[in-house]
């Protein structure tokens, strides 16, 4: 085989080895990047517990209004 045949085998052989590893690269980034929307999307949401305190304080208020 050819020095300059081996070059370019060698060249085309790190060529690929390059993208595979920036492929492999985005999908683990974007794997990060999806399991934190659906950790947004699915997990507790803390406004349905401040809500109800927020009325339970307005309607204090009232009753002691009324009394």
């Amino acid at each position: 085989m050819k020095k300059s045949c081996l070059v370019a085998v060698i060249t085309v052989l790190a060529a690929v080895a390059g993208a595979l590893a920036a492929v492999a690269v985005y999908l683990h980034r974007r794997e990060k990047e999806l399991d934190e929307y659906e950790r947004l999307l699915f997990g507790e949401d803390d406004a349905a517990t401040v809500e109800p305190e927020a009325a339970a304080e307005e309607a204090a208020p009232a009753k002691d209004a009324a009394e």
